[in-house]
């Protein structure tokens, strides 16, 4: 069994060199949620250090709201947006000698395309228009994968450790009960579950088949250092090797 481990790094957390050390693959912030040009070359020269894939995370543009705020905009401007992030940590990368692999949205934006096809439309065009050889990181049994592939791109199915699922298969809003999960050991019986049984308990208790193959790790937890240790060290203890999603996408 192979997964992909990702995380969100250059979002001002001080755990990123060392989760770039536990990961697969890099979804580096480009500016308009956290981060900023120097954040993104500092991440960028790490991850190529370490031979961890890189990739934009994109987002509204919200620092205040940390891209976490529903915007409703024009498709235009989000197509807009995404090539305006994509293209500066493209040269960065670049210019470090590597190259963005793949593209992952944050946060509001992440959520809002996986079900409104004009947001997805708006980024997998952007993303196509790009370079269609980019990968693009969605919600796991959402239509945003689906369009994705239709428009001839790699999608990448994506499930997440820390946060809980209802029964169409969509995150629990952060607003609600049961959205985040803090237990180490309900964190790891819940992503076993998705790696080798590909299903997930909901917070009503129902199983949802779900088919992932890369794996969030938030990175500005308190200790989203130690688990991300634990959950890599549990994943290899069960026969799953960590590999980037562009190596299992092909």
């Amino acid at each position: 069994m192979n997964i992909d481990l990702n995380a969100d790094l250059g979002e001002g957390g001080d755990a990123d060199e060392a989760l770039l050390g536990l990961v697969s693959s890099a979804n580096i912030a480009c500016g308009w949620h956290a981060g900023g040009a120097n954040a993104m070359r500092d991440c960028v020269r790490l991850a190529a250090q370490r031979k961890v894939a890189i990739g934009a995370h994109p987002s509204f543009h919200d620092p205040a709201n940390f891209g976490r705020k529903e915007m409703h905009l024009p498709p235009d401007d989000i197509y807009a947006g995404i090539l305006y992030q994509l293209g500066a940590l493209s040269a960065i990368a670049q210019a470090e000698g590597v190259r963005v692999v793949h593209l992952k949205p944050h946060g509001a934006l992440y959520n809002q395309a996986a079900r409104d096809p004009a947001i997805a439309e708006a980024i997998i065009s952007a993303v196509h228009d790009f370079d269609p050889s980019v990968a693009i990181f969605g919600l796991a049994n959402s239509r945003f994968i689906e369009m994705a592939r239709e428009a001839g791109l790699t999608a990448v199915e994506e499930g997440f450790a820390d946060r809980g699922y209802r029964t169409d298969g969509s995150l629990v809003p952060r607003s609600e009960p049961g959205a985040l999960i803090d237990d180490d050991d309900e964190m790891l019986a819940h992503v076993l579950s998705m790696v080798r049984d590909k299903r997930v308990r909901t917070v009503t208790g129902e199983w949802v088949p779900l088919d992932v193959r890369t794996l969030c790790l938030h990175g500005d937890g308190p200790h989203a250092l130690a688990f991300a240790q634990k959950l890599r060290r549990t994943l290899e203890e069960n026969g799953v090797e960590v590999q980037a999603a562009s190596g299992l996408s092909h």
